[in-house]
C-alpha cells in the first residue's frame, strides 16, 4: 500500500485540502464496508453533513461578529467527518472565528482516525475521547454552541441499560434522561436527549450570549413509535413542550452507504428566533436528489450543492409551501382516552363454557379429586339445566353453589368469581352487572381507545364520535394518557384520484386486442 501511495503526487500544491478530504473519506468508507458496520453507524455522507452544518449556521445570527468563539461537539464522532465539515464551514464564514472541536467515539479504530485528524487540525489531544457516551459521557457538565450527531439506527442499548435506568430514576431531569426512556431495541432518542443536554442554555439577560443549536440524523421510528404514555411519546412531548425542536428535514432514501431507509434531520435550538417560538417547521426534501452514476453499497442518491441551497432557503424563509409546513408545537399533542361499555352478561353451564372455566389457572391448583368433583358438579348442572341460558347472575350463582355443595366442592370467593365469569358471555340483552354503589361494571372485552386532538374536549369528542353508535359508553378519565407524535408523511400526502373505469376498460380492451392478434398469428 505504501509503495502505491509513493507513486502518487499528493503534494498540497497538487491536491487541495478538499480533494484530500474526499480521498480520506473514500478510504474510510471502503474500510467501513469491509468491516460490515451496522447500518448508519459508521459513515455519514459528506453532503448530508454539509446540509446539517449549513442549516445550523444559517440560524446563528451572531456568527459574523468579531472575536467569535464556537465549540462543536459530536457524541458519536466516528472518524470525525461532522467535526471537520463544521470547522471548515465556520471558518469559511468567519475567518477570525476560534473553533473548538470535541467528540466521543465508542469504536477504537474510528476513534484513532478521528483523534489523528483533529490533532492534525491543531485541536487539543484531549478533545477526542474513547468511550460510551450513554454510560460514561466524557464532557459531563460542559455546554457547547453546536451539537452534531448521527447515532446508530435501530441499535439496542442493553449493555447500557443499568446505568441509563439508574440515571433516569435517581437524577431525573437533573440528568440527561429525565423525560423518559425508549424501548431497549432502539437507543436513538437517548442520543437526542443527550445532545440537547449538552447545548448552551438560553440567557435572555445576556444579549451577547449564544444559545446552543444542534442537528441529529434519525430514522423514522423516533417520529411516531410508542403510544401515549410510552417512553418515546413522553420524550417527544418533552422536546416539544420545551420548544427545543426547530425543524425536521426529510431526506431522500438511499442516501447512506449501509442502509436505504428513510432518514430525517432534526434541527434543535435552545433559544429560537422570535418568529419560530412555539412552532415547528417540517421540510420535505425526499424528492431533492441526483442519481449516482454508479451506486456505492446502498447509496444510490446524493444531494448537490443546489439541493442543499434549496433546502436551506426553505428553512430560512420559514414559510408555508409545497415542501414546507409550519405547525404549532401543540399540534402534535393528543390524548388517548379509554372508552368503556357496561358489562351485560348471560349465564349457562354449556360444555364449551365448562371447558373454558376448568382451563382457568385458578383451578389448576386444586387437588386432583377436587378438580374431578368440580367437573362432575358442572356436568350435572349442565344436564339439569338442559342448556337454558339465564340472564340473572344471582339465580345462576345459587344454582352453581347448590351443584358444588352436592359434590362437596369448596371454592374461595375469588375462585367462585372466576367460575361465574367464565360461565358467562356478553349479551346485549343480558343483565347489567353492577359493582359497589350500583355503578355499572366495565366490560374489558368491549373496551376501546380513541386518540383525541389536543385542542378538543374529550367529552365533546365522545358525544360526537362514539355515543351515536354506542349510547351506553363512557370515558374512564383515570386511564386518559397524554401523547405526542409527528406524522411527517401524512402532512405531505397528496391525494391522487384513481383512474376512471372507462379508461381502465379501454386499456384492457387494447391489451386483449393485441393478445388476440398474436394468437391469430400463431394459429395462422
Amino acid at each position: 500500500m505504501l509503495q502505491h501511495f509513493a507513486k502518487v503526487d499528493l503534494h498540497p500544491g497538487t491536491v487541495s485540502n478538499e480533494q484530500m478530504g474526499h480521498i480520506f473519506e473514500e478510504l474510510i468508507r471502503k474500510f467501513a464496508e469491509a468491516s460490515n458496520e451496522t447500518a448508519g453507524e459508521h459513515f455519514t455522507p459528506r453532503e448530508v453533513i454539509e446540509l446539517m452544518v449549513t442549516v445550523l449556521l444559517d440560524g446563528d445570527r451572531t456568527l459574523g461578529r468579531d472575536h467569535v468563539v464556537r465549540s462543536v461537539y459530536d457524541p458519536t464522532a466516528g472518524t470525525g467527518g461532522m467535526l471537520s465539515v463544521a470547522d471548515d464551514r465556520i471558518t469559511d464564514f468567519n475567518r477570525n472565528a476560534q473553533v473548538s472541536l470535541l467528540g466521543q467515539e465508542i469504536n477504537p479504530a474510528s476513534y484513532a482516525i478521528c483523534k489523528a485528524d483533529m490533532v492534525v487540525k491543531g485541536q487539543p489531544i484531549d478533545n477526542i475521547v474513547l468511550g460510551n457516551t450513554l454510560t460514561n459521557p466524557a464532557f459531563r457538565g460542559q455546554k457547547f454552541h453546536y451539537g452534531l450527531s448521527n447515532p446508530p439506527f435501530g441499535v439496542d442499548w442493553k449493555q447500557s441499560k443499568k446505568v441509563v435506568e439508574e440515571e433516569h430514576t435517581v437524577r431525573g431531569f437533573a440528568g440527561r434522561f429525565g423525560a423518559g426512556l425508549p424501548r431497549v431495541s432502539d437507543g436513538s432518542l437517548l442520543f437526542l436527549m443527550h445532545l440537547i443536554s449538552t447545548l448552551h442554555e438560553a440567557k435572555p439577560e445576556e444579549p451577547n450570549h449564544t444559545a446552543g443549536r444542534g442537528a441529529i440524523v434519525l430514522n423514522g421510528s423516533p417520529l411516531f413509535t410508542g403510544g401515549a404514555g410510552s417512553g418515546e411519546s413522553n420524550i417527544r412531548k418533552w422536546v416539544l413542550e420545551n420548544d427545543f425542536l426547530e425543524a425536521i428535514i426529510a431526506l431522500p432514501t438511499d442516501m447512506f452507504y449501509n442502509t436505504g431507509i428513510a432518514t430525517y434531520v432534526w434541527i434543535l435550538a435552545k433559544d429560537k428566533a422570535p418568529e419560530r417560538r412555539g412552532k415547528v417547521q417540517l421540510i420535505d426534501a425526499t424528492g431533492m436528489f441526483a442519481k449516482m452514476r454508479k451506486s456505492v453499497g446502498s447509496k444510490r442518491r446524493y444531494l448537490t450543492k443546489e439541493h442543499i441551497e434549496q433546502i436551506t432557503k426553505l428553512y430560512g424563509a420559514f414559510e408555508e409551501s409545497k415542501h414546507s409546513k409550519i405547525f404549532g408545537c401543540e399540534d402534535f399533542f393528543y390524548r388517548t382516552i379509554t372508552v368503556e361499555r357496561p358489562m351485560r352478561r348471560n349465564y349457562a353451564a354449556s360444555p364449551e363454557r365448562i371447558e373454558r372455566a376448568l382451563a382457568a389457572k385458578q383451578f389448576a391448583k386444586l387437588a386432583d379429586d377436587q378438580q374431578t368433583a368440580l367437573r362432575n358438579a358442572l356436568d350435572d348442572l349442565a344436564e339439569s339445566s338442559a342448556g337454558v341460558v339465564s340472564t340473572s347472575r344471582d339465580e345462576f350463582t345459587k344454582a352453581v353453589r347448590a351443584a358444588l355443595d352436592e359434590h362437596g366442592v369448596k371454592l374461595t370467593p375469588a375462585q367462585m368469581k372466576v367460575l361465574i365469569s367464565e360461565l358467562s358471555e356478553h349479551d346485549e340483552q343480558g343483565e347489567l352487572v353492577t359493582g359497589k354503589g350500583g355503578q355499572p361494571e366495565a366490560d374489558a372485552s368491549l373496551r376501546d381507545t380513541e386518540n383525541v386532538p389536543w385542542d378538543e374536549d374529550v367529552e365533546d369528542y365522545l358525544q360526537r364520535e362514539v355515543i351515536p353508535f354506542v349510547p351506553d359508553a363512557w370515558i374512564d378519565h383515570a386511564k386518559t394518557k397524554e401523547g405526542a407524535e409527528i406524522p411527517f408523511t401524512r402532512h405531505f400526502y397528496e391525494y391522487v384520484s384513481p383512474r376512471s373505469l372507462e379508461e381502465i376498460d379501454r386499456d384492457l380492451d387494447e391489451v386483449l386486442g393485441r393478445i388476440r392478434a398474436r394468437l391469430e398469428e400463431v394459429k395462422g
